[in-house]
């Protein structure tokens, strides 16, 4: 009698959470969202969040803030997120940063699928390999040459450690086998211009940002970091046709905390695919060199372990590590 009497307690209690998290997903959200982002404001990220966060505004009826709190290499704003209520009232918009950061940070206060859930991937951009007019390479051949000629004489500088362009050059090192240094700056914007001024020789760089600077043989292109030609320039190869199975894209997707509900997770993956549709902000983010994405938490999920693995084998053969 007691057995029955307990199973049956126990039946009802699962229904009555079933029924709550049920209520708790439709009623979403109550009060305002924040999106931490952990770069600073002005950038890729904050753009991109800011454009999210009005459309999911505009679609689920609640204010949502973008919370810019920068430093450590993306490690401060995402620990926070991590250390936040899992109740879908703070999300954390992620780039592939944090996927390095998983090798390259070894001592984190966080883990990236311990810690949190994937809600859905927001857009992906290309990248391009620009060196100096100085520099004696017409071709990737002839840089992968001329590096070899001289190990540890070129520079290639990035917009800091553990960041996309950081990591393409790490990667092109270690797949061609070269001995270059890198030269970490505070925005690609500083390390274009010490490449237009010939203190460093070598920079990969978004293609927006590098476009204007190409076209009028200030620098010259190589190739691009994705797998297919990008529409921007269709003339520039990639790296893989030279390099077989190079590939690296700037990326950025939106988490939730560990422990969110996941009819919570369900409904802003919905509102953000349907944010991604919306012609206006296709548009813009075309504008900026990305591709929109948008697909389901599981197959987010699937990609981000990919990534973790692919930069945590690029990490170790390079010996990349944060100064």
């Amino acid at each position: 009698m007691y057995v029955r009497h307990a199973i049956h307690r126990l039946a009802l209690a699962i229904v009555l959470v079933a029924s709550c998290a049920q209520v708790s997903a439709q009623s979403y959200p109550e009060h305002p969202v924040k999106i931490i982002t952990p770069f600073a404001a002005g950038g890729p990220a904050d753009i991109y969040a800011r454009f999210i966060g009005a459309r999911l505004q505009e679609a689920l009826g609640q204010t949502f803030v973008v919370d810019n709190r920068p430093g450590a290499g993306s490690v401060i704003g995402t620990d926070a997120a991590a250390k936040s209520t899992p109740d879908g009232y703070t999300l954390l918009l992620m780039s592939n940063a944090q996927t390095v950061n998983e090798s390259l940070v070894p001592n984190k206060p966080y883990a990236l699928m311990r810690d949190f859930v994937p809600v859905a991937p927001v857009n992906y951009s290309d990248l391009v390999l620009v060196v100096n007019p100085s520099v004696a390479a017409n071709n990737l051949g002839d840089l992968i040459k001329l590096a070899k000629s001289k190990p540890g004489k070129l520079n290639y500088a990035s917009s800091g450690p553990g960041t996309p362009y950081h990591m393409a050059g790490e990667l092109f090192k270690s797949m061609a086998g070269l001995d270059i240094v890198h030269v970490p700056y505070k925005g690609v914007t500083p390390a274009l211009t010490d490449l237009l001024g010939g203190q460093v020789q070598l920079v990969f760089a978004v293609v927006p940002a590098a476009l204007p600077l190409m076209q009028t043989n200030k620098l010259r292109a190589l190739g691009v970091t994705s797998a297919k030609r990008t529409s921007l320039a269709p003339e520039l190869p990639t790296i893989a046709e030279s390099l077989p199975g190079f590939e690296v894209i700037g990326w950025y997707g939106v988490l939730a905390p560990t422990g969110t509900p996941a009819d919570v997770v369900t409904r802003l993956n919905a509102a953000v695919i349907a944010a991604l549709k919306i012609p206006e902000l296709r548009e813009r983010f075309v504008a900026l060199g990305a591709d929109p994405l948008g697909t389901t938490p599981q197959v987010f999920s699937h990609f981000i372990r990919t990534e973790l693995v692919k930069w945590g084998k690029a990490v170790k053969d390079s010996g990349a590590r944060v100064e």
